[in-house]
Formats: structure tokens, sequence, C-alpha cells
């Protein structure tokens, strides 16, 4: 597919974002909760209550250091670590407290994930007006974090075949991102059938600034999703934005709207792109008569 084609389809393709991305217009359309950024370290977790016990750094005018409860999602509660350092958003919420927005904040995942995006984006730039990866050709390198809150690079998944494409959580419209969940989802259980062992699953966020590993894990967890071998990754928007360039998906944000194109694409165990499908309109015959050679 051309450039040209792809830009037409993005622009007639939209899902609805339901909030915005920035703290403060979620303050402003919720004038009852009071945000803040937070850094601290999970001492323990009690999951019958959901709640986290985090030991959090100061918060400038509002909290000195503590140790306090913090209510979280389902998600958030089962990649939750003890002794695992964490940034988060606040929400104080009617005399409660909970946090929001929960990425690792660890100096190895920090650094893992500086340098994948810095490698990224200067390939990005190093192929200039080359740079969607027609098939046949190497599938660009990533870091990332999985749902688990895991760093995942593109090297993980050599020796192995991979069914890549693109959401992202937050997508309302049917025949978009929550239909291409679903045909992975039968793609997965058709390869299970057919006893292939050797092949992989991965969706890429395309709203990595909400989709953190514990949305991702409570999407899945939410839809009965088979994680044994179909990873959900998000990471920081600009290894997401060089990413999507290299594999030729438009993405813009439109006030509460993300515009954007949908593709599966098939890599081989070399890493070598060898098909591709654009849009959530396909079924199993495009895919895996390709994986049974």
């Amino acid at each position: 597919m051309t450039v040209g084609a792809l830009m037409a389809l993005a622009v007639t393709t939209g899902c609805e974002r339901r909030a915005t991305d920035s703290a403060a217009a979620t303050a402003a359309a919720n004038p009852n909760e009071i945000r803040h950024p937070l850094t601290g370290e999970i001492l323990s977790l009690d999951r019958e209550r959901k709640v986290l016990i985090v030991t959090h750094d100061e918060i400038l005018g509002y909290m000195p250091a503590m140790t306090m409860e913090f209510f979280v999602t389902s998600g958030d509660l089962e990649i939750a670590k003890p002794g695992q350092r964490i940034r988060a958003e606040l929400v104080e919420r009617q005399g409660e407290y909970y946090l929001e927005r929960i990425w690792p904040d660890d100096s190895l995942t920090i650094r893992a994930l500086e340098a994948g995006t810095k490698m990224l984006a200067q390939d990005t730039a190093t192929r200039g007006r080359g740079v969607y990866r027609e098939i046949g050709e190497t599938a660009p390198d990533f870091t990332l974090l999985d749902q688990e809150g895991r760093t995942v690079t593109a090297h993980r998944f050599r020796g192995k075949r991979v069914l890549l494409n693109f959401i992202f959580t937050r997508c309302p419209i049917a025949t978009m991102c929550p239909a291409a969940t679903q045909r992975m989802a039968e793609m997965q259980l058709a390869v299970r059938e057919a006893g292939l062992t050797d092949v992989e699953f991965v969706s890429v966020s395309l709203d990595p600034d909400y989709d953190t590993p514990g949305v991702l894990r409570e999407y899945a967890d939410l839809r009965g999703l088979d994680l044994s071998n179909w990873s959900f990754l998000t990471g920081p928007d600009a290894a997401v934005r060089h990413l999507l360039a290299q594999m030729g998906i438009l993405r813009e944000f439109e006030g509460a709207t993300i515009k954007h194109n949908l593709a599966t694409v098939l890599i081989d165990p070399s890493g070598r792109i060898i098909h591709r499908v654009d849009g959530s309109r396909w079924d199993n015959s495009e895919f895996l008569p390709r994986l049974l050679r």
C-alpha cells in the first residue's frame, strides 16, 4: 500500500479517545478530583482490597514523603511487585486516594527504554524518505514494555514467527481495534489447534500515554485473552511514533479522536516482514496457510 493510500485511510478512519492525555484537562473535567505526579516504591499489596502500600517521595506543595495505601485497578494490582520503583498519577477523590497511570521507574528500565528510543529515532532519521518498511525488509528493532511491565526488545521474538498489529484499549468502534483484537484471538486459537508452537502474537498500543502495562493487562484479562504467547506492548510515545512510521501506521490526534489506519503483519523467525494485511477485515485464511508451510 502506498503512503498516499495509507494517508487517505487514516483521514477517513478514527477512534474516539474518551479522555484527553493531559492531567490538567482530566482535572478540569473532574473538578472534585486532585491529581499530582508521584514517585515511590511499592512495599506490599492487599489483593482483597485492591490496594497498594507505597512509600512515596515528597509531592511539593501537597504532601510530604510518607507511606500510604492507594486503591488501584485489577490490572495494576496483578503486575505490582514489592520493592518496585514506580511513577504514577496520585488521584484524591472524595477523600480516597488512588494511583493511575502507573509505570516502572527503576533505573535499569529507564535506561533500556531511553537507549531503545534513541536507536529507533536514529534509524528513522537514517532511512529518511524510505522509512516505511516494505514486505521483504527486516522489521524494525524496538524496546518497549509488555503487559507485565517487563522490558521487551524485538530480539525477544527472533526464532519465532510473529503476528503483529496495532490497537488501543479505549477504541470504541467495533469494526476497528476491537475487531483487530478479535481477529488475533481467533488466529491464536487456530494456531494452537494446528499444533504450531513457534508463533508469537504482538499488539502495540497506539495510545501509550494512557495504555500503561497495567491497563493493557486489564484489557487482556477482561477479554479472557491467552497471554502465554501474546504480548501487549507500550512505552515512550517517541518510540511508538517511530515504530509506527516504519511500519506504515499513521496516527493523528485530533482533540478527543485518534485517526489511524490498521495493519496486521507477519514476520518470519529472522525478523523479515513476509506478509501484510491492512484493515481489520481479515480471517485466518490470510495467515494460517503461510504458517503451515
